[in-house]
């Protein structure tokens, strides 16, 4: 196992459980103590997890799994919502993107489109995200647009009162929101209070508003929320989420593509 993948999966570990030890985490991961301790000691120094005698715990109260090592969960869900959801995309249309794991896969969906290779744009694409930003760049066909702010490390998400200038001088036709989770009372919602500012603007901005999440996101609360449920129109999902909770989502108006 490549330290990349034992990094990743002793976080999700921690994510879950709260706390390690290590000889849990060795025997987990089929490697020795010693690996383990290093490990601990270099994810500690990035401010990832808080050392313990004996093991770690999750670094705060309120923790958040970086970007860069949530992009194995849910794959192959949330690469079938992406193009569920870059399918309800029309050419010429401006998309409005936030950050996360799952809308960077709709940025790839959309790029591969055989429908969006020419245009004048052929699609105009409004991101506060720098990695779906940089995806993007190098479609000529495809005018990007991103907000200012401050790069939040997490996400790779601008955010904060630069990012509120760019937001307040556009209009756009759809925006399509990751979240940390979708409930029908407590509407979608993220980690963090500015990040969540940002997608609630970008909502405001838009004409229609699809969420994308996959199943294991819906039905929960998070610290900050984006907006009510009443202000999503579509929500694209995997076919794992219960009939019961699609039942509700569909009776608070909202339309419901499991894939």
């Amino acid at each position: 196992m490549s330290r990349d993948a034992r990094w990743k999966a002793l976080l999700e570990l921690l994510v879950e459980r709260g706390r390690l030890d290590v000889e849990e985490a060795a025997a987990e991961l089929a490697v020795s103590a010693a690996t383990i301790r290093r490990d601990f000691d270099q994810l500690a120094e990035q401010q990832m997890l808080v050392r313990t005698r004996g093991g770690a715990v999750v670094h705060g109260v309120s923790y958040e799994l970086p970007l860069r090592y949530k992009t194995a969960r849910h794959a192959s869900e949330k690469q079938r919502i992406a193009k569920a959801v870059a399918d309800l995309v029309a050419p010429g249309e401006a998309v409005g993107l936030t950050g996360g794991t799952t809308t960077t896969e709709v940025a790839r969906a959309l790029a591969v489109r055989s429908d969006l290779t020419s245009g004048s744009p052929a699609l105009t694409v409004v991101t506060n995200a720098l990695n779906i930003a940089n995806e993007l760049a190098v479609r000529p066909q495809f005018k990007i647009v991103v907000t200012g702010g401050v790069a939040r490390a997490q996400s790779y998400e601008l955010i904060g009162p630069l990012a509120d200038g760019v937001l307040g001088q556009i209009t756009i036709d759809v925006a399509v929101l990751g979240v940390v989770s979708f409930d029908v009372a407590h509407g979608a919602a993220a980690h963090d209070e500015a990040e969540a500012a940002i997608n609630r603007l970008l909502c405001e901005r838009a004409e229609r508003v699809v969420v994308a999440a996959d199943s294991s996101k819906l039905g929960r609360r998070a610290f900050a929320r984006i907006c009510a449920a009443d202000a999503v129109d579509t929500l694209v999902t995997d076919t794992a989420a219960g009939p019961e909770t699609v039942r509700r989502f569909e009776e608070a108006g909202i339309q419901v593509i499991a894939v």
